[in-house]
């Protein structure tokens, strides 16, 4: 569903590699976890592989066909939330939901039908015919995975989904991503968290300074210890 091979991105004229190398797979029905510290280079991977950054070396594929070459091919069949949802805060929520379903040519019945069931799953419906300029942040980020789901993307690509979400929305956000991966689509996402990773992800991938240092199953990543040991371990940190 995803597949980056040997993907680096160089920043300024220092010539400093924030991603150096990097290979990942995520397979249909994986739920991928993406962990580092701040600067590791999680977040220049991820806006790499949704077409947001250029970079220098390696081919980033979506569902068999190259971001570089069929960008609109690609972001067709995947969704994107950012760490930091930036959402027209002159639309109401409705509109916004709205304009996503138009991007995506999903149908009149279908929208109505979706946007009802997400937002009633995140308790926002009151709350959809209000500016989006008044929403909390953690409002904000619920509008922003109904965004997302909304026209059933097999690959849903995530930057610390679960930040600024109770634990009532970070559940449901897990079960929908679970049945997302479920029904045959992947998921690609970065956490801080590491507690959720674990319970979550079947494979995990570790990046430290532009460089994966561990990749493979969630058992196999770990071991024996928990994945919060192993990452400290790994990165050095005592």
């Amino acid at each position: 569903m995803l597949r980056i091979s040997h993907l680096t991105k160089i920043y300024g004229k220092s010539g400093k590699k924030a991603v150096d190398d990097l290979s990942l797979t995520i397979e249909s029905g994986d739920i991928f976890g993406f962990i580092g510290h701040n600067g590791a280079g999680k977040t220049t991977t991820i806006k790499s592989a949704v077409g947001i950054l250029d970079f220098e070396q390696g081919e980033i594929l979506v569902d068999g066909k190259d971001i570089k070459k069929q960008p609109e091919a690609c972001k067709a069949v995947m969704a994107y939330i950012p760490d930091n949802p930036d959402l027209y805060g002159s639309l109401t929520g409705i509109q916004y939901l709205n304009f996503v379903c138009d991007l995506y040519g999903v149908s009149k019945n279908d929208r109505e039908q979706r946007i009802k069931t997400y937002a009633d799953a995140f308790e926002i419906t009151k709350n959809l015919g209000d500016l989006i300029s008044s929403y909390s942040h953690g409002m904000r980020q619920k509008l922003a995975v109904i965004s997302a789901l909304v026209h059933r993307p097999k690959l849903l690509i995530l930057d610390e989904p679960f930040v600024g979400l109770d634990p009532t929305a970070s559940h449901r956000l897990k079960e929908m991503m679970k049945e997302l991966c479920a029904e045959g689509g992947a998921i690609f996402f970065s956490t801080h968290v590491l507690e959720v990773a674990e319970k979550l992800c079947n494979k995990i991938a570790i990046i430290k300074n532009g460089k994966l240092i561990s990749v493979g199953d969630t058992d196999t990543v770990k071991g024996d210890a928990s994945l919060e040991d192993v990452f400290l371990e790994l990165t050095g940190d005592e």
